[in-house]
């Protein structure tokens, strides 16, 4: 098996090509971790502290939806496939009680409304990457929130967005209709 180092002295498989093949590696003992998989590349991910008042804040407006009464979700940290070389894990994501029920039989589900909150170590091309890798799964709406510039990018498709920021309402309609909220609001 061909490896990478990462600059915490572990070592990642460089030879998976499939979501499978990557999720069979990962499922060995010693390879815990949050990892997304696109096309052969293993990424660590994690959240990183100075998120959690923005996720607390989106998680607490949205259990105030009816989709939320519905069963469905918005959580932290959830694989969402995109086909089968490419599995990514918005901050936040978005599943309908169907798509749970289909997780439970065992089915891979693919967000339909995914939130991300920049990170410093991203690049230019990393974000386009990541918009082009939910849309591409069937994603309807993408939020990517810039916490440094308090600005949400509201994608409806790679090519097609909306800058949100100040007193601005933001809205997460047709996915979630009810889920919204004042921009301002999120960053005090």
């Amino acid at each position: 098996m061909t490896t990478a180092t990462l600059s915490t002295d572990r070592t990642l498989p460089t030879d998976l090509k499939t979501v499978a093949e990557f999720e069979e590696w990962q499922q060995q003992p010693g390879n815990d971790g949050n990892f997304e998989f696109v096309r052969g590349r293993i990424i660590p991910k994690s959240m990183k502290q100075n998120e959690i008042e923005i996720v607390d804040f989106l998680v607490r407006r949205f259990i105030q939806t009816a989709q939320y009464q519905q069963n469905h979700i918005l959580y932290p940290e959830l694989d969402s496939y995109v086909d089968n070389t490419r599995k990514r894990i918005p901050d936040l994501t978005y599943f309908t009680a169907e798509q749970r029920q289909a997780m439970r039989r065992g089915e891979r589900a693919n967000t339909l409304f995914a939130i991300e909150i920049l990170s410093d170590s991203e690049s230019h091309q990393d974000v386009l990457d990541k918009i082009q890798d939910y849309f591409d799964g069937g994603a309807q709406l993408l939020w990517y929130i810039v916490p440094k510039r308090q600005k949400i990018y509201a994608y409806t498709s790679p090519d097609e967005w909306t800058i949100f920021k100040g007193q601005q309402n933001i809205t997460a309609a047709p996915v979630i209709p009810d889920f919204e909220f004042t921009v301002a609001d999120l960053f005090v």
